[in-house]
């Protein structure tokens, strides 16, 4: 159902049980799956690609071209996944010629004033709240939380099932289930609550705590640590996912918590 105060171009591709309201413009190359709902006062510019049943509130505007001076023109797109929720004022920008795509996977929340720079990658069930700022090229695994307000540097990739406090400064990578506060940003044990609540046994949460206690806790270099844990600890996904993950940072993951305030070595 279109209300006939939007503006729909006529080669966008809309399901036909998509509610759009009042005021809302959408652009030719754009696609959007069936059950979705566009809310009044949202831009919707070519290159998005909209999966089912996603809502999209006031203010947001979705594929705007990327903030980025390289930007050439060249034809890329926004992806966003189904049963995913964006709130009021959340922008979306296009891929560059770097990924050609910027990724929204399914079932994510984005809160109120998000900001989502040219090809950042969102796995599924993520929590992006008020206000958080994706610099270009960040990766966030799935059911990762990122707290309000908080900044990710361009490049930074966070972990599956990891959780940075609100008003974060996320300038290293941040491994997988684990959480993340004070500054600088700094381990600060795992997201035993998370795991829990998505079924993850407790053999398999003691695991995750293991390894981590030989990154953060062990006096060991990052190098040194992940020797111990592959040669102390079982194989298992848990395990194999924190060592690639360390292994295969570009940035450098965050450090220990040191009761000085500052990363520990």
């Amino acid at each position: 159902m279109t209300q006939p105060l939007a503006y729909i171009h006529p080669e966008a591709k809309i399901a036909q049980n998509v509610v759009v309201e009042p005021f809302t413009t959408i652009a030719h190359d754009v696609e959007i799956g069936e059950g979705s709902w566009i809310g009044p006062n949202v831009t919707i510019m070519a290159g998005a690609r909209i999966g089912k049943n996603v809502k999209i509130f006031p203010g947001a505007v979705i594929a705007a071209v990327p903030q980025d001076l390289k930007f050439a023109g060249e034809k890329t797109t926004v992806h966003i996944g189904d049963n995913t929720v964006i709130r009021e004022c959340v922008t979306v920008n296009r891929g560059t010629i770097d990924r050609m795509r910027t990724i929204i996977g399914s079932d994510c929340l984005l809160m109120a004033y998000v900001h989502v720079a040219h090809d950042c990658i969102i796995g599924d069930h993520c929590i992006l709240a008020n206000a958080v700022q994706l610099a270009g090229h960040v990766e966030i695994g799935d059911f990762a939380i990122v707290g309000g307000t908080s900044a990710v540097h361009q490049f930074v990739k966070v972990g599956a099932h990891a959780m940075i406090s609100g008003g974060s400064l996320v300038r290293k990578d941040v491994p997988p289930f684990v959480k993340a506060g004070r500054e600088p940003l700094s381990y600060a044990g795992i997201n035993s609550v998370g795991l829990r609540r998505r079924g993850f046994s407790d053999e398999k949460i003691m695991q995750v705590q293991q390894c981590y206690r030989f990154l953060f806790l062990s006096g060991l270099n990052n190098n040194a640590a992940l020797d111990q844990i592959e040669l102390e600890l079982a194989p298992s996904p848990e395990r194999d996912e924190v060592v690639n993950f360390v292994r295969n940072s570009g940035r450098g993951i965050i450090k220990g918590y040191s009761r000085n305030g500052n990363g520990a070595d």
